[in-house]
């Protein structure tokens, strides 16, 4: 089953999120498992969204590949992330 990933970063910048996307999709291909993705401002930070194929491959992602980027973006805050179970529809 897909699932959606909501990651709402207060304070944070394009700068900071063009960093993490770089570390993480290098050459725009994304992860294993990732389906779409979409970002931009908020009125008090930055916004991510993203479908995964599956909660193994977001998990995956979110454990061991995003947390050394948002670190080295200086995203140390308290993110909220919200995942919704979904079912994709193209």
């Amino acid at each position: 089953m897909a699932v959606c990933m909501i990651f709402d970063a207060p304070g944070g910048t394009k700068s900071q999120y063009e960093q993490v996307r770089s570390e993480v999709d290098p050459g725009d291909i994304p992860p294993p498992g990732a389906l779409y993705h979409v970002a931009g401002p908020t009125e008090t930070g930055w916004c991510v969204v993203e479908v995964w194929d599956s909660r193994k491959a977001l998990e995956s992602f979110a454990t061991e590949v995003l947390p050394p980027a948002l670190e080295r973006a200086g995203l140390t805050g308290q993110p909220r992330i919200f995942e919704i179970d979904t079912q994709l529809q193209l």
